[in-house]
């Protein structure tokens, strides 16, 4: 007879053990450290090229990539910054985007760069300086609403709201063009 109350008691301590057991995955993500807080792939001194047609068109440098896959929305870091080259038809490089820190938002295709954020279009010289720089890799445009100073050979020019342009910096619009300095050539 006192066999069935220890019985019961096993059963009793099984069954709340089996409904003790979850399966919720933020619990789980926690012990196994798969969580949008952390990046799934860490990679130092990286080099990555885009082509098209069997060209380089796009090439891009990092000391450091983060990439957060399992984000709300992915993405990645470049927490030291990046370089990025433009290449022409010829494999010449046509412009270039240089920052200290910036993020890729894999879904838009869209790229925010900042701090010491510069710009250069290698054929004409041009040269774009901001502390804050977006890519749009769908449309092939940059652009910026902070303050932009653009050299070119015809001076100095100051966007203060920022300024629009292709991503070859060849065709631009400043937005709040002020103090901009104009060299004039004296003819002979």
């Amino acid at each position: 007879m006192n066999r069935i109350p220890i019985i019961v008691i096993q059963i009793l301590a099984f069954s709340w053990l089996l409904t003790a057991c979850e399966n919720d995955i933020e619990k789980i993500n926690l012990f196994t450290g798969e969580s949008s807080d952390y990046p799934d792939i860490i990679a130092e001194n990286i080099e990555v090229m885009y082509s098209d047609s069997s060209k380089v068109k796009v090439q891009m440098h990092s000391k450091e990539l983060r990439q957060y896959n399992n984000a709300e929305e992915p993405y990645s870091e470049f927490p030291k910054g990046l370089i990025i080259h433009f290449y022409d038809d010829s494999m010449k490089i046509e412009s270039e985007i240089s920052a200290d820190y910036a993020i890729y938002h894999n879904e838009q295709k869209l790229w925010h760069a900042t701090g010491n954020v510069i710009a250069k279009n290698h054929k004409s010289g041009e040269r774009l300086d901001s502390e804050e720089l977006f890519w749009d890799e769908e449309k092939e445009e940059i652009y910026s609403n902070t303050f932009t100073r653009i050299v070119n050979e015809n001076g100095t020019f100051y966007g203060q709201s920022g300024f629009k342009s292709n991503q070859t910096l060849t065709k631009y619009k400043l937005i709040g063009v002020t103090n901009s300095i104009i060299n004039i050539s004296e003819d002979e």
